[in-house]
C-alpha cells in the first residue's frame, strides 16, 4: 500500500513538472508572439593604438597614427525569435577579418557555450580609412603596418567581445521596425565611366549612379522605450584624407555619435556611455565617395582626365575634394547630412518587422567555384570560373579619395616591361591566372603569393540572415553601386520578398577580399575592377551562391561549413617597432603641464595644453580617454564636460627625442559657441614604460581657467 502511494505521489510530482514546464515555454512563446522578439544593444570602446602605428586603407606607409580624434565603438545588436539568434555588429574600423573574428567567437564561445557562433555573428566593418592596421592576418592588407600588430588585434577582439556581452545582458523583449530613406547630398561615383559600362536598360532603372536611399532598422522595448538603430548607407569613410594622423570613425562615426547624443542627453553625456546604440553600417559604397565637390587636379585646378583619374600635367595629382573648407569640415558635414536624414525616419512612419528568424554561414574557396552566366548583350550563357587572387596595375594608381605611388593611372589594360620585372621576381602569374583575370593586367599574383601565409583570401565567409520580411546578405568586401543591386534583386527573389528593397546588403562583413564589381564594370580596370581579386565573374559567382543560401533558408536546411580558412596565428611577422621606453625629460614629470592655459578663454575659440607624456600604445585606455576638460560645477565637484572621444577635442602626440625617449602631448579643445561659462581645467591621463618593461600610470593637471561667453 506505502509503495503503491509513493509511485502515485512520484507521477503526480511528475506531471506537475511536466505541466510547469509546459507552461513556462507556452508562456515564452506567447511573450516572443505577442512582443516580437527579444533584442539587445551593447556599445564598446575598441579604440587602436593611436600612435606610430600605420592606419589601415589609405595603403599610404607615411599615414602613422600621432593622436586621436574620435574614438572607435563596436556597436551589436541581438535578435531573437525563441528559436534563432542572430547578431549584427558594426565596428568603426577599416573592414572585418576572418582571423579578428575568429578569435572574438572563440572568446564569446569561453563564456557562451554554442550560443554565438560562426553561423549567427555577423560583424562589418565601416570601413573607415583612419583607423589603425596590422590586423588581418593577410600579407597585402598588412604590408602597410609593417606586418602584424598585436595590440591592434587585441584592442579590437576585446572591445568587440565587449559589445557583445553588454548586447547579450540588455536582451529584453521588444519590436523592431523598418523604414527607408533618401540623403541625396552626401555621395557621388567616383568611378562613373565604369558604371556606364553596364547595360543601358539596367542603368535605365535607377535615377542615379550610387544608392542615394538607406535602411534603417528600430529597435523599441516593449514598453515603448527606444533601444538602438542601424542605419545602412551607401559612402565611403574617406571624408578624412590621406594626410590625417588622428584615430578617427570618420564620416558615418560621427553621424552615430551625433545620433547618439541626441538619444542619450537626459542619461549622460559622456560618448558611448549612454544606452540608446546608433550605427550607420556599410553596405555596396565600393564606388561611392563622400567628396561630393569631385575631383579636380591640384594645384593647377584642371579637370581630371575621366576615364583615368589622372591630369595631362605631371605635377598635378587628381584628388577629389568635399563639400566644407578642409576635411574636419566635409566629415562634420556629410555626417550631419545623414545624419538628420536618419533622424527623420526616426520620427517618421515605419513598418513593423514580423516574421521568423533565419541565418545560414559557409566558407567558400572562390578561385575552384563555377557558375552560369549570361551575357546581357549576345544572351549566350557560359559557364565561368572563379580565379586564383590578382591585384591590377590599377590598384596601385589608388583613387581619387587617395591617390597611388609611381605613373600608376586607373583604367590601364596593358602591362608595362618594368613593372613586369617586379612582379615576376615576387611571384610570377601563371597563364591561366593571366587569361583567368583578363583583361586585369597583373601587378601582384597574389595567389602564387603564400609564403609566410597567404598573402589574401582565398576563402571567405559567406552568411544570409531573415528577419521576417527582411534579409540581410553579409558580404565579404566592398561592393560597387550595381554590384549590391543586383544582389539585393537576387536575394529578394530567391527569398521571395516583396521586393530589393527588402534586402540589406551589409558590407565588409567577416571577411575582407576586397572589392567586388560587375563583369562589365572589370573591362573597365580602374580602381575597384583591379581590386576585384577573384577576377571578372566575382559577383556572378557570389549571385550563384546567396541564391543557394537563400534556398536552405527557405528549406530550413543548414549548408556544409565549407572548408575552413588556414590557420596563419604561427605564422605572422612583424617589424613595427614597440615602445622601448619613456622619459619625461631633464626636470620634467610625466604629466606635467609644459604649456598652461591662459587665465581667460572666450568660446569659440582654439585652447592647446600640452603635457610631458609617456607613449599612448602603453595604454590605449580602453573606455577611458587621454584627456578630460572639466567645469567647476555645484559643491566644488568638478564635472567632465568632455573626453577623447567628443568632436571638439584633439589628443596630438609628438616624439620630442627618439634617442631619449622623451615625448609631448597637445590636448586641443575648440570650445563650443555655447559652452557654459565657469572656471575649467584640462586633465591629461597617461602611462609611461620603464627601461625593464613595467607601465606606470600618470595623471596631469592644468591651472584653472575662465571660459566667457563670445
Amino acid at each position: 500500500m506505502t509503495e503503491t502511494v509513493n509511485i502515485v505521489r512520484s507521477y503526480r510530482i511528475t506531471l506537475s513538472f511536466c505541466m510547469a514546464l509546459l507552461i513556462s515555454l507556452l508562456v515564452a512563446t506567447l511573450a516572443v508572439c505577442c512582443h516580437g522578439f527579444q533584442i539587445g544593444v551593447g556599445i564598446a570602446d575598441i579604440t587602436g593604438p593611436p600612435a606610430e602605428v600605420p592606419f589601415m586603407g589609405y595603403a599610404n606607409p607615411k599615414q602613422k597614427g600621432y593622436g586621436l580624434h574620435l574614438r572607435q565603438f563596436a556597436r551589436s545588436f541581438i535578435i531573437d525569435d525563441g528559436s534563432t539568434r542572430i547578431v549584427f555588429v558594426s565596428c568603426d574600423m577599416g573592414m572585418m577579418g576572418t582571423f579578428l573574428r575568429r578569435e572574438v567567437l572563440k572568446r564569446l564561445g569561453q563564456e557562451y557555450g554554442e550560443m554565438y557562433t560562426v553561423n549567427n555573428v555577423m560583424i562589418s566593418g565601416t570601413h573607415t580609412h583612419s583607423t589603425p592596421g596590422g590586423f588581418l592576418l593577410d600579407i597585402v592588407f598588412d604590408l602597410n603596418s609593417w606586418g602584424f600588430v598585436r595590440d591592434t588585434f587585441e584592442n579590437y577582439a576585446a572591445g568587440i567581445v565587449r559589445s557583445i556581452q553588454r548586447a547579450h545582458k540588455s536582451l529584453t523583449d521588444g519590436k523592431i521596425f523598418v523604414s527607408h530613406g533618401q540623403v541625396l547630398d552626401a555621395n557621388i561615383n567616383r568611378s562613373p565611366t565604369s558604371y556606364l559600362k553596364n547595360p543601358a536598360e539596367e542603368r535605365a532603372k535607377y535615377e542615379y549612379d550610387t544608392d542615394k536611399s538607406f535602411t534603417q532598422l528600430k529597435f523599441i522595448k516593449s514598453d515603448g522605450q527606444p533601444m538602438g538603430v542601424i542605419t545602412w548607407y551607401a559612402v565611403h569613410a574617406t571624408s578624412m584624407n590621406n594626410t590625417n594622423h588622428l584615430i578617427s570613425s570618420d564620416n558615418v562615426g560621427y553621424a552615430s555619435v551625433l545620433f547618439e547624443k541626441k538619444m542619450n542627453k537626459k542619461f549622460t553625456n559622456l560618448i558611448g556611455k549612454g544606452p540608446f546604440v546608433a550605427a550607420f553600417a556599410s553596405t555596396n559604397l565600393g564606388d561611392v565617395s563622400p567628396n561630393t565637390a569631385g575631383p579636380r587636379c591640384v594645384p593647377s585646378g584642371n579637370p581630371c582626365v575621366p576615364e583615368t583619374s589622372n591630369c595631362a600635367d605631371k605635377n598635378d595629382v587628381c584628388i577629389a575634394f568635399g563639400p566644407g573648407k578642409d576635411m574636419y569640415e566635409s566629415t562634420q558635414m556629410i555626417a550631419t547630412k545623414i545624419f538628420e536624414k536618419a533622424w527623420g525616419a526616426w520620427k517618421g512612419s515605419q513598418e513593423e518587422v514580423k516574421g521568423k528568424l533565419g541565418v545560414v554561414h559557409q566558407y567558400v574557396n572562390m578561385p575552384e567555384q563555377k557558375a552560369e552566366w549570361t551575357d546581357p548583350e549576345t544572351g549566350e550563357t557560359k559557364t565561368v570560373n572563379g580565379c586564383k587572387p590578382a591585384m591590377g596595375y590599377s590598384f596601385a594608381a589608388g583613387t581619387t579619395d587617395g591617390a597611388g605611388a609611381f605613373s600608376f593611372k586607373q583604367g590601364t589594360v596593358t602591362t608595362n616591361p618594368l613593372w613586369n620585372v617586379v612582379t615576376d621576381i615576387l611571384a610570377r602569374p601563371s597563364k591561366e591566372m593571366t587569361e583567368c583575370q583578363a583583361p586585369k593586367p597583373i601587378l601582384l599574383a597574389t595567389g602564387e603569393m603564400n609564403f609566410p601565409f597567404e598573402w589574401q583570401p582565398s576563402i571567405v565567409s559567406t552568411q544570409l540572415a531573415k528577419l521576417g520580411q527582411m534579409a540581410i546578405a553579409c558580404v565579404p568586401g566592398e561592393f560597387t553601386t550595381m554590384s549590391g543591386r543586383r544582389m539585393r534583386q537576387t536575394v529578394a527573389q530567391a527569398l521571395n520578398l516583396k521586393g530589393p528593397e527588402q534586402v540589406i546588403v551589409a558590407g565588409l562583413c567577416n571577411t575582407y577580399s576586397d572589392y567586388i564589381t560587375t563583369p562589365q564594370e572589370y573591362q573597365a580596370q580602374r580602381y575597384e575592377a583591379a581590386s576585384t581579386i577573384f577576377g571578372p565573374h566575382t559577383l556572378t559567382i557570389y549571385l550563384q551562391h546567396y541564391k543557394g543560401l537563400a534556398g536552405f533558408i527557405k528549406n530550413g536546411t543548414i549548408p556544409d561549413p565549407g572548408p575552413s580558412p588556414p590557420e596563419a596565428f604561427n605564422d605572422v611577422v612583424s617589424f613595427l617597432p614597440g615602445v622601448i621606453f619613456d622619459n619625461p625629460g631633464w626636470s620634467k614629470e610625466f604629466g606635467q603641464c609644459v604649456v598652461q592655459p591662459p587665465q581667460t578663454v572666450q568660446a569659440g575659440t582654439t585652447l592647446t595644453v600640452s603635457f610631458a607624456s609617456g607613449h599612448p600604445r602603453n595604454n590605449v585606455r580602453q573606455e577611458g580617454s587621454y584627456l578630460s576638460v572639466e567645469r567647476l560645477g555645484q559643491g566644488d565637484q568638478w564635472e567632465i564636460v568632455a573626453t577623447d572621444a567628443d568632436w571638439e577635442t584633439k589628443f596630438i602626440w609628438r616624439r620630442t627625442s627618439s634617442i631619449l625617449g622623451t615625448s609631448e602631448v597637445d590636448v586641443v579643445w575648440d570650445v563650443p559657441a555655447d559652452v557654459i561659462p565657469g572656471t575649467y581645467r584640462i586633465r591629461h591621463f597617461g602611462s609611461h614604460k620603464l627601461v625593464f618593461g613595467a607601465i606606470r600610470s600618470y595623471v596631469g593637471l592644468s591651472q584653472t581657467f575662465q571660459v566667457t561667453a563670445n
